[in-house]
């Protein structure tokens, strides 16, 4: 299957890690001119909805190897900018550990300080009930080294979360792309786009947000700058755009096709099954191709879309949360994108996902450049976080 790891000459840090079942390389297609297509929506994607059985979640791909590593001066350099972005979350957690004793009024202020970093009951709970048992098992005296104990234990919460997206297996892997409005959703297509293009893929992207204004214009910018395709229509069918996207991109052998859909707000129930709906009907476009021979799968396991990813606001505390339960009730989530972390107080989100709803966090954003979003590593955030 495709890799964007094993281009020579080895490309600058990667983003995303291989597909972890070897495959026999794939040279990557030429990418064209940019261009807007306004293509008719072909008589399959206006069918009705009830022609389609609603479809278990695709199988899960083989156990993700770790991502790979990327050069020290960069991800130094990233490091120094996810500390900058989290310090206002975690200079309250910090500074619980700056006293002399380790007593419960030490445990009751580090309660309250995770509780306003947007951690949950839950996860709040979770971590003192672990630290409190690792500073036994150590028999550790010094509130300083409390605070390394509790490095541990907050990357250890968050591990399940950390987990590489996977490109290649699938020709073209259809990814759909959710999120409320203002969450970051198409500028974080953008940047996805860009490092994927970069990277040697061919991406094809669907301006299937219709809804709101600017919005096919504003990802069309994205395509220029990336030059990449795009398929759109002028006030179309959001569900009727996903579908042309997804046969256009099967018929010109691109590696990703990229889904762009309009913000929805979890409450609004007859917009969320809109989204339902577009899922339904890329279903409908048939399996893609496996490029790796070597996997036995139902036919099912290979229709898209392949990967549904929220893209979430890290401002917004536990209201992201939230959002992450609702779009995974109706959708299925397979990944998570989490936005402007920095700046915010409220980064200990990632906590309270991870204990309530551990959905993979593929990126996390620290900034507007293209450099500022990057691959999620447990032991990196709760480094930062506590730094």
């Amino acid at each position: 299957m495709f890799s964007f790891f094993k281009k020579k000459p080895p490309p600058p840090a990667p983003l995303l890690a291989p597909e972890s079942a070897p495959a026999p390389s794939i040279a990557p297609v030429p990418v064209p001119a940019p261009v807007v297509n306004t293509p008719v929506a072909p008589a399959a994607s206006t069918a009705p909805d009830t022609a389609l059985a609603p479809h278990a979640s695709p199988s899960p791909l083989p156990a993700a190897q770790p991502a790979p590593v990327a050069p020290a001066a960069t991800r130094k350099s990233w490091m120094d900018k996810l500390k900058a972005g989290l310090r206002k979350t975690g200079a309250g957690i910090a500074a619980v550990f700056t006293g002399t004793q380790i007593d419960e009024a030490l445990y009751e202020d580090l309660e309250t300080a995770l509780l306003l970093a947007d951690t949950g009951v839950k996860a709040t709970e979770h971590l003192l009930q672990d630290l409190k048992r690792r500073v036994k098992e150590t028999k550790t005296t010094d509130p300083a080294a409390v605070k390394g104990l509790l490095v541990e234990s907050l990357a250890s919460l968050l591990l399940p979360l950390q987990k590489p997206l996977q490109i290649g297996r699938f020709k073209p892997t259809v990814i759909m792309v959710t999120g409320v409005n203002g969450a970051g959703k198409t500028t974080s297509i953008g940047k996805l786009t860009r490092h994927l293009a970069g990277s040697g893929a061919s991406v094809l992207l669907a301006a299937a947000d219709t809804f709101r204004a600017a919005a096919r214009e504003q990802l069309g910018v994205w395509a220029d700058r990336t030059a990449v395709d795009i398929i759109s229509q002028d006030g179309g069918d959001p569900a009727a755009v996903a579908f042309d996207a997804v046969t256009a991109g099967k018929a010109r052998g691109r590696d990703v096709v990229l889904v762009d859909t309009a913000g929805r707000l979890p409450t609004q129930l007859h917009l969320m099954e809109e989204l339902k709906k577009i899922k339904r009907v890329v279903q409908k476009t048939g399996a893609c191709s496996d490029t790796d021979p070597a996997h036995i799968d139902t036919a099912a396991s290979s229709l898209p879309p392949h990967e549904v990813l929220l893209v979430i606001d890290g401002n917004t505390g536990q209201n992201a949360l939230t959002q992450v339960k609702a779009f995974d009730d109706a959708l299925g989530l397979t990944g998570l994108i989490v936005t402007k972390l920095d700046g915010t107080a409220k980064g200990g989100v990632l906590a309270a996902i991870a204990r309530e709803r551990p959905v993979p966090v593929y990126f996390i954003g620290v900034g507007e450049k293209l450099e500022d979003l990057e691959t999620f590593n447990a032991r990196e955030f709760a480094q930062a976080l506590l730094s």
